[in-house]
């Protein structure tokens, strides 16, 4: 093969992209790791930077001091938006709008997914999301404000909006979320409020399958709408959300159609693959499954272009989820086999095997659950599973030991969220977006770019969804 140093551009500092770059650390190539953001991060644990347990440092290292162990892998902060298949070239903008140019000669796409709202994307101007640390800062202060508001409110009813909280999707995400909320306002904050009681905080929690935690266990499915209950979250299933605006969702379940007067809504209900993944889809002729996602080959890679790899939430590698471990293991099976394509030993790796190691959620404090190792686990055996899992492939030690730490300080020595920081400005921003029609820069950000601001439907026009939940 000789010595020329060849050239691999990963696109996304995730799971995935972090994986392929520390598997190819050894080889004789060069290494360009291109992301949109600065850090790398851990996104199981988001949902507990939005509730004040964690600061968001610890879940989101910088991807510089990430990589530094790898000499071979160098950072770029920067977008791609465009890859030109025919020259091997990744095409990508700075934040000061210049151009760059990547050649490579292996590509991996690990670039991510983002929210899906099945087709209302309107819903995004009353429902935020939660897949970035942005995200998570936004909900943060969203929640923290509403408490604030409930407690300078006169009228009982006004009080009692600002004290509803609606999460729809009672996936892993969605049940975690609830949970929390639940736990902040009964165990957290009723002795920081004078005239408010955040014992009356209602937290209700939709899904339109038949189950909270669809692809879990029936047991474990059962153990979790009770704990859930039984930290006094309203469980709703078989229910759409077919309607919302900025104080309001509407709901459509067993019973009928429902308006839930309500000044929080947090999504949780569904994903949808990078853009990148359409783009890459449309060049190389493959297909796309129903979230986006492009379908590669059993090697990860495009149809007629086997230096190119696509990986974690926006592939489709064999049907697997868009999880952690799918998007891991994919990126140590690619980096190996870009290692043995440069050895010219084609033939030396196998189509891409997955191994299962099951899934986990947690509910709240000492309530989870868990299907590993064949066997099904509830309670506080199946939370110090999780908590064990997630500490373990956080990145660094001093993030895994202060994550250990804020836990027990907030968990069970104070028993007290120490992330609860907002300002004036801050509540005062999200307390009119609940009330009137300004949107979050992000949502803005979004539509402008997939270019449908100009058809999102103002509330009053938006048809009935016929989304999952």
């Amino acid at each position: 093969m000789g010595t020329k140093r060849q050239h691999v551009v990963i696109i996304g500092g995730g799971f995935g992209g972090l994986n392929v770059a520390r598997a190819v650390a050894g080889a004789n190539v060069d290494v360009t790791m291109v992301d949109r953001t600065n850090h790398h991060l851990f996104q199981p644990l988001l949902y507990q930077v939005a509730t004040g347990i964690l600061p968001e440092g610890l879940i989101a290292p910088p991807i510089r001091r990430v990589v530094q162990s790898l000499p071979n892998t160098k950072v770029v902060l920067a977008e791609v938006h465009d890859i030109d298949l025919d020259r091997k070239l990744a095409i990508a903008k700075t934040p000061n709008q210049w151009t760059l140019e990547l050649p490579y000669d292996f590509l991996v796409v690990a670039a991510g997914s983002t929210h899906s709202y099945f087709g209302k994307d309107a819903f995004a101007e009353f429902a935020p999301g939660m897949k970035t640390v942005d995200d998570a800062r936004y909900q943060r202060d969203a929640i923290l404000s509403k408490f604030e508001m409930a407690e300078t409110a006169t009228d009982p009813q006004e009080r009692a909006e600002w004290l509803t909280f609606v999460v729809i999707g009672a996936g892993p995400t969605g049940v975690e979320v609830a949970g929390q909320i639940a736990e902040l306002a009964h165990q957290v904050l009723p002795k920081d409020y004078s005239k408010v009681d955040t014992h009356g905080a209602r937290i209700l929690l939709l899904e339109g399958a038949p189950a909270v935690l669809p692809p879990f266990k029936p047991k474990l499915q059962q153990y979790t709408k009770d704990a859930l209950e039984k930290l006094g979250v309203e469980i709703r299933v078989s229910t759409l959300a077919v309607h919302m605006d900025h104080e309001s969702v509407t709901v459509k379940g067993p019973n009928g159609v429902e308006t839930i007067r309500a000044r929080s809504r947090i999504w949780a209900a569904g994903v949808q693959a990078s853009p990148l993944a359409k783009m890459l889809a449309e060049k190389s002729g493959a297909e796309t499954d129903r979230p986006g996602r492009i379908v590669v080959g059993p090697d990860c890679s495009l149809p007629g272009h086997p230096e190119v790899f696509a990986i974690g939430d926006m592939a489709n590698v064999g049907g697997l989820p868009g999880v952690a471990q799918p998007a891991m293991q994919e990126g140590k099976y690619v980096g190996k086999l870009i290692k043995a394509r440069m050895d010219g030993d084609t033939g030396a790796v196998p189509p891409f095997k997955y191994f299962d190691k099951g899934s986990m959620a947690t509910i709240g404090h000492k309530y989870a659950v868990a299907d590993a190792f064949g066997r099904n686990f509830t309670g506080i055996i199946a939370y110090l599973m999780w908590g064990f899992i997630h500490v373990l492939y956080l990145i660094g030690w001093g993030n895994r030991l202060g994550t250990i730490y804020t836990w027990m300080r907030a968990l069970y020595v104070s028993k007290n969220r120490g992330h609860r920081v907002i300002t004036f400005e801050q509540a005062q921003y999200r307390v009119e977006e609940s009330s009137n029609s300004v949107r979050p820069s992000h949502y803005l950000a979004s539509l402008q770019k997939s270019g449908e601001a100009s058809a999102a439907a103002p509330p009053e026009q938006a048809p009935p969804a016929t989304q999952q939940a």
